[in-house]
């Protein structure tokens, strides 16, 4: 049967953009549907954005410590909107380098919402396109719990795009975006509050790093609540007195307690496969519990034409992880070579203030997996920066190791740049070092990152 092409993308984020310029590069006719700007989630809504804002976060405290190092700060201030401007400018650039790298390859980018019509078929806008295979990376997209009152709330979607910062914000939930934020709208001189359901934020991370980053946060003032939740939101009956007042434009009524007010409620509340509007009920494709796309190993969906990847089959919902699969799909796609993304020991980072970052096995994993054949190193100590820049935050750095092979098996640390020394460590730990090898390796002095190398 002849198709108007070979691949059929829908959705062009990190997963999809990759997919298909490696496939079409190959010789492969491919075509990508996007409905909005190329780059998806992480590129207009998701991890450029929110590192720039996290970026721009950090300065009102480095103006601070800047002082005790001979330098004098005065009349500094901060600008929401000339920061949004160049957020705009940065993302409307990669933008166009996506669709610039889409063409070159070969790509044929349609525009338009893509409704999937049969095993080969995919209609968009008024048009049917035809494929021989189709690939769903359309990613998720931030789920909002149902209470009376949640048409007040935004998501991460909205807050790259506020047109002021609020006085107040309460931020509900518990995972890396809305601890992120929380430090993002603190350290911008919001008033913050945290509420997460459970007993401690961050939950799958190591408990160390979880502790450790509820400490700085109080530290650094941000309010936090834990096992509450949000019963509804009020919208408060402002007068042009009480504008003036400290009334605050929301009451948040909270279960079992009392009521929180404040200007803007985020939810973070975690996120779900966006493919609603793909019509797959009325194809029978089959999902897992959870909602995400069930596939095989090959990543097909029940019907052996359809594949998907990235966030909407739930393996693991990160940008490096979805383009990983991409190129493990492009390979088959192309060369008929059976698709591997090798999931376990995948490094990851929370850009909280401070930053955190871990890779392998947390303490209570290592404890399920090793029991009592495991060695913990930690320290916790005051960087150098800091005496002489002041401030309270201290830099935190934690190995896990199996005793009878001496193997490092995890790897975690919170504090200034640590995404950045994590992401060498993860090849070490991806490698099989051990602890006589971290050990054996000399340290850069002085660094944090030695203490990596010198932990007793």
């Amino acid at each position: 049967m002849r198709y108007d092409y070979e691949l059929l993308i829908i959705g062009a984020g990190s997963g999809g953009v990759r997919c298909a310029r490696i496939c079409a590069s190959k010789g492969l006719k491919v075509a990508i549907v996007e409905s909005q700007e190329l780059g998806g989630t992480c590129v207009n809504v998701g991890c450029i954005p929110k590192k720039l804002f996290v970026y721009a976060s950090e300065y009102g405290q480095k103006f601070k410590e800047s002082e005790g190092f001979g330098w004098s700060i005065e009349g500094s201030s901060f600008e929401w909107q000339r920061l949004i401007r160049n957020k705009n400018k940065e993302i409307g650039r990669l933008n166009g380098i996506y669709k610039n790298l889409l063409e070159k390859s070969g790509v044929k980018i349609i525009k338009g919402s893509a409704f999937i019509t049969g095993p080969h078929s995919v209609k968009v806008e008024k048009k049917t396109y035809s494929a021989k295979n189709i690939l769903i990376a359309t990613g998720g997209k931030p789920y909002v719990p149902n209470f009376p009152g949640n048409e007040h709330t935004i998501t991460s979607n909205e807050a790259f795009f506020l047109k002021s910062l609020p006085k107040k914000i309460l931020i509900v939930g518990g995972g890396y975006i809305a601890v992120e934020f929380a430090g993002i709208f603190n350290g911008m001189g919001v008033d913050t509050h945290l509420m997460h359901r459970g007993p401690l934020f961050l939950k799958g991370f190591d408990i160390d790093i979880r502790n450790k980053i509820k400490e700085e946060y109080i530290n650094h003032g941000v309010k936090t609540y834990f096992s509450k939740e949000v019963e509804s939101i009020n919208e408060n009956m402002l007068t042009g007195l009480s504008k003036k007042s400290n009334q605050h434009k929301y009451s948040i009524k909270i279960k079992s307690s009392s009521e929180i007010q404040a200007d803007l409620i985020m939810c973070a509340t975690g996120r779900v496969p966006n493919i609603s509007k793909l019509w797959l009920d009325e194809l029978n494709i089959v999902l897992n519990g959870d909602g995400t796309i069930k596939v095989d190993e090959y990543y097909r969906t029940s019907i052996k034409s359809i594949f998907a990847l990235g966030d909407v089959i739930g393996k693991k919902e990160l940008t490096p992880v979805a383009i990983a699969e991409a190129m493990a799909l492009s390979a088959y796609f192309t060369e008929g070579k059976k698709p591997f993304v090798n999931y376990y020991n995948i490094p990851t980072a929370i850009f909280s203030t401070p930053n955190s970052a871990s890779v392998g096995y947390t303490e209570e994993e290592a404890l399920i997996k090793f029991r009592d054949d495991l060695q913990i190193y930690k320290t916790h100590f005051k960087p150098m920066k800091q005496t002489l820049g002041g401030g309270l935050t201290k830099v935190f750095m934690k190995l896990i190791v199996v005793k009878s092979t001496n193997k490092v098996v995890g790897c975690h640390m919170v504090g200034d740049h640590a995404g950045e020394i994590i992401q060498g460590l993860a090849i070490a730990i991806k490698s099989g070092a051990t602890k006589k090898d971290f050990d054996n390796t000399i340290a850069i002095h002085p660094t944090a990152a030695e203490e990596f190398v010198t932990l007793k």
